[in-house]
């Protein structure tokens, strides 16, 4: 097991306004749950001075580290840098924006001894999102469940993996459907999950790029890609060893004899 339990992954693309506390929420949260964390910020391109507040962290704890891409990638691509850079045995995006309290994911960590993903719904999105931003959740989740045959209540929050899930996947969504392939693909294997309620905060400035009208095209474009993926694409399978499930697979297994 690697001495690092958890890798935060923290896409961030101009949040200068933002980062300060959510960089502080997660490294507060770590010291809390007394979880051995590291925090890796990847700067996507921002110019905001984004990138040389997070290079500042780096000179004052030995646990944060900074990726930078020279332009704006997404929100997937960024998490799938952090992850290709990580050391924890679970990874978990929180984005820059300070909306995702880090307790809220985090309290759950020791679920990851029973299932290899923690999936969060959100249920103070009454208060949090608008009532436009809760529709178009709603249709989402109806189409990836008509699309794939997966009903969770929520696809697109702080989910946290066990890394090794990741073992012969091919992420190929950039944008805001990254979360919802990934979910897609490492479900259908058959890895164990959890729904938990997290709690969602207002975002301290500036706005989301969530709904952007790009942002849906690439959405859009993202599910005709997993789609074809799933159902015409060469069939995966396949546990990865030391995984939650492989070892309740092998307790299976010894109960049928």
């Amino acid at each position: 097991m690697s001495s690092i339990a958890v890798t935060v992954v923290m896409p961030a693309l101009n949040e200068a306004g933002n980062l300060a506390g959510a960089v502080a929420n997660v490294l507060d949260s770590f010291r809390h749950r007394q979880i051995n964390g590291e925090l890796i910020i990847v700067d996507d391109g921002s110019s905001d001075g984004t990138g040389a507040m997070a290079d500042r962290y780096t000179c004052v704890y030995d646990n944060v580290r900074v990726l930078h891409h020279e332009n704006p990638q997404g929100i997937g691509a960024s998490f799938w840098a952090g992850v290709s850079a990580s050391a924890g045995e679970v990874v978990v995006m929180i984005p820059g924006d300070g909306e995702n309290d880090a307790e809220e994911i985090l309290r759950y960590f020791p679920l990851m001894e029973e299932v290899d993903i923690v999936i969060p719904f959100v249920y103070n999105s009454t208060m949090a999102r608008s009532l436009g931003r809760r529709f178009l959740s709603i249709v989402f989740r109806e189409i990836i469940k008509a699309g794939f045959g997966l009903s969770l209540n929520y696809m697109n929050g702080t989910v946290m993996y066990r890394r090794t899930v990741f073992e012969g996947i091919e992420l190929k969504n950039e944008g805001f459907f990254y979360q919802s392939e990934l979910l897609i693909k490492t479900i259908s294997r058959g890895y164990l999950y959890a729904e938990v309620p997290c709690a969602l905060r207002q975002r301290g400035s500036g706005d989301s790029r969530a709904t952007t009208w790009k942002s849906l095209k690439r959405v859009a474009s993202g599910y005709i890609q997993t789609f074809s993926d799933i159902h015409f694409g060469t069939k995966r399978s396949g546990i990865a060893k030391g995984t939650a499930t492989a070892r309740r697979s092998g307790d299976l297994q010894k109960w049928n004899g």
